[in-house]
């Protein structure tokens, strides 16, 4: 029961927050835009994840913030298998990935607003 309420409940936080895209489609977008792609991974009923969504990325400012530098790609290891052989050991893991399949940079753990932004400043 409780599982079905967090499901719901990030179903309701999608509608409001970052549209998170799939990795196909973000590979897809990459090729017309060049941008970063940004992998979310993450757990349904992850505490951290679930307060990085709503501290983080329901905040429109810094949603904007990350849309204009990268494409939002969400990995939920519930349903779906990471990409390009990569590992994660918790969750949320952030993978910042170029056109090449290349990791530019992993980022651990959930943030506030100011240290991802800080974290995530300087990835080209």
């Amino acid at each position: 029961m409780n599982k079905i309420i967090i499901y719901i409940l990030l179903g309701l936080v999608s509608l409001y927050g970052a549209e998170f895209h799939s990795y196909e489609q973000a590979l897809k977008m990459q090729k017309k835009n060049h941008k970063i792609i940004m992998l979310d991974v993450m757990r349904s009923d992850c505490h951290f994840c679930i307060q990085m969504q709503k501290e983080v990325f329901e905040n429109k400012e810094m949603l904007q913030w990350l849309e204009k530098r990268f494409i939002l790609c969400e990995i939920n290891l519930d349903f779906d298998d990471l990409p390009l052989g990569l590992k994660v050991h918790f969750t949320p893991t952030f993978f910042f990935v170029d056109e090449n399949s290349k990791i530019l940079k992993t980022i651990p753990g959930s943030w506030n607003i100011q240290d991802f932004k800080d974290l995530t400043r300087n990835i080209k």
